[in-house]
């Protein structure tokens, strides 16, 4: 059954009505809910503000490196440690490796680039600083539903966005609606700002739609695979933030490492790949478990003779929106807004996102509010782009707007070209570089590529998919329709395990996607979609974009502890 027929046998919905709908409880949806009632609070005024969060709580899908700037929050809270926000470990030392199969070499840190320093940043677990900004937020009066994923943009007649849909609920595999089925309710709002994170589903629709994207860069993605642990304490260094870039991945592919020191014996070690990548054999899951065996990485796992062995306590994986300023699309359009990584703001430069979205989500809060109170509603809030355009953030993301262009060129090229923009230049930049080519084209036929051989996890250090979504507390209610869906069911088969060896059953993190056979020995795909955790990495690599991810119910997914 469709959506229509559905509408025609259990509609209409209820509709509620709001000032401002926020669709995404991260940072950047929960700083432009914060700051709309900061502004109606100072004039004392009531605008009313709902947050749409698709995750069991605020701060349940919400993953990162994470080393924060604390510019924006500064902004957003200037008492923010009073108030008791989550940002305790400050950055005690920055060290850069460049790795070998077996040795490594360190950048002196006098000559690292000003993106890679973290004086003054922190250490955090970015879910603890959501769940600390969501309890700001309601503080302030904002109204957060969580459990509850926006799957329908609504227009009106004009065309301009009026709100969304939230999901049905209790639909059966056959999209039938069972026995507990419950139809999803519309939320109004006279500026509905998106701020889904990166390759948002709905955010992704509203680009096509009003072509924000037109005379753009195609924006870049990569996908980043992080775990927690908690080590020897006679390994761990509070403070220390590790990058490295090279070894496991060959000088043509974009990509690096992080390990970070948090408080209470705990490090945070996450491994990005650009999925600009060609080789189909290419396992970013894989990498990232080869990744930990280098010696300089696994010395601060093993820990010393006769202690404690190191425990993974999380795991967890998510796409990165890295094309930076010159792949940025129109952020405003009728009624609404995107904020945040739903953008792309991210600075790859710095591999940092937080700042950026809380700032952005500020910038646009400002702009509805000043709308709204002038008795506007459902137009473009062309103040915000302006806004940015004057503000720090833009200043930051125009220094670091050739980065990930230059390592397209290979990995000495760009940290040769990088080094001198930043170092030499001070991201004063006489000249801009452009892509010209989405992610998914770049693979290249299995046939004429290396194939890689990885090894057996070993179940202490190294791990295998099935192993690691079980610690994400990943879950979705089994009965209903599979939200990872394809265009032409033939695909995968014809085409995707023809010509590039079922890349799928790589790229994907959560062991999602599986080609068996069927009892004639002929192949097919199998989707096992209770293994997804949203990162949406299948929607951005699919070389022919034929899987399609699309909201599941509400409150399913992963649940991020400590992350």
């Amino acid at each position: 059954m469709n959506q229509q027929d559905i509408l025609a046998q259990f509609g209409p919905r209820e509709a509620m009505e709001y000032d401002v709908v926020v669709v995404g409880g991260g940072p950047g949806g929960l700083a432009t809910a914060i700051r709309l009632k900061q502004l109606a609070a100072q004039k004392g005024q009531d605008v009313s503000v709902v947050v749409l969060e698709k995750g069991s709580e605020p701060g349940a899908h919400i993953l990162s490196g994470a080393i924060m700037d604390p510019i924006a929050i500064n902004e957003l809270f200037p008492n923010w440690k009073e108030l008791g926000a989550p940002l305790h470990q400050p950055v005690t030392d920055d060290i850069f490796l460049f790795l070998g199969e077996q040795g490594a070499l360190r950048t002196p840190n006098f000559l690292l680039p000003e993106c890679f320093d973290n004086h003054g940043n922190y250490i955090v677990s970015l879910g603890a600083v959501t769940r600390w900004m969501a309890q700001q937020a309601e503080n302030l009066g904002v109204e957060i539903f969580p459990g509850f994923a926006a799957a329908e943009v609504l227009y009106n007649e004009d065309g301009a966005v009026k709100g969304v849909a939230t999901g049905n609920m209790g639909v059966g595999k056959n999209g039938e609606p069972g026995e507990n089925f419950q139809i999803g309710m519309e939320l109004h709002g006279k500026y509905t700002v998106f701020a889904e994170g990166s390759r948002g589903h709905l955010g992704k629709q509203l680009i096509e739609k009003f072509k924000l994207d037109a005379g753009k860069d195609p924006q870049s993605y990569g996908i980043g695979i992080k775990e927690l642990w908690e080590i020897d304490p006679a390994r761990h260094v509070p403070g220390l933030a590790l990058h490295s870039a090279g070894w496991p991945l060959d000088a043509d592919t974009y990509g690096g490492s992080f390990l970070y020191h948090m408080e209470n014996n705990q490090v945070v070690v996450g491994f990005v790949v650009g999925l600009d990548y060609s080789n189909p054999w290419l396992s970013p899951f894989e990498e990232f478990q080869r990744f930990k065996t280098h010696p300089n990485i696994r010395y601060y796992f093993e820990g010393k003779e006769g202690s404690k062995p190191a425990k993974r306590i999380a795991y967890g994986a998510r796409a990165i929106t890295a094309g930076g300023l010159l792949s940025l699309p129109k952020t405003v359009f009728p009624g609404g807004a995107l904020v945040g990584c739903e953008a792309g703001y991210l600075n790859a430069s710095r591999i940092k996102g937080s700042h950026a979205a809380i700032k952005t989500g500020m910038l646009a809060a400002e702009a509805a509010y000043e709308a709204i109170t002038s008795g506007r509603q459902h137009d473009e809030l062309a103040a915000y782009p302006a806004a940015f355009e004057k503000s720090w953030l833009f200043a930051e993301l125009n220094k670091a707007r050739n980065f990930k262009q230059w390592f397209k060129k290979g990995r000495s090229v760009g940290t040769v070209m990088t080094g001198i923009e930043q170092f030499v230049l001070k991201g004063k930049m006489p000249w801009t570089l452009h892509r010209t080519q989405p992610d998914h084209v770049y693979l290249k036929p299995a046939a004429s590529s290396k194939k890689i051989d990885y090894p057996k996890p070993d179940g202490k250090l190294t791990f295998d998919r099935l192993t690691s979504v079980f610690i994400s507390n990943t879950n979705h209610e089994e009965q209903q329709p599979a939200h990872l869906t394809l265009k032409d069911a033939a695909v995968p088969v014809n085409v995707n395990l023809a010509q590039y060896a079922g890349p799928e059953s790589r790229y994907c993190p959560a062991g999602v996607y599986e080609y068996v056979k069927n009892a004639d020995d002929t192949d097919r795909l199998q989707i096992n979609a209770q293994n997804c955790v949203h990162c949406k990495t299948c929607d951005i690599k699919d070389p022919t974009q034929n899987i399609v991810w699309v909201t599941p119910e509400g409150g399913g997914g992963p649940n991020y502890a400590g992350m």
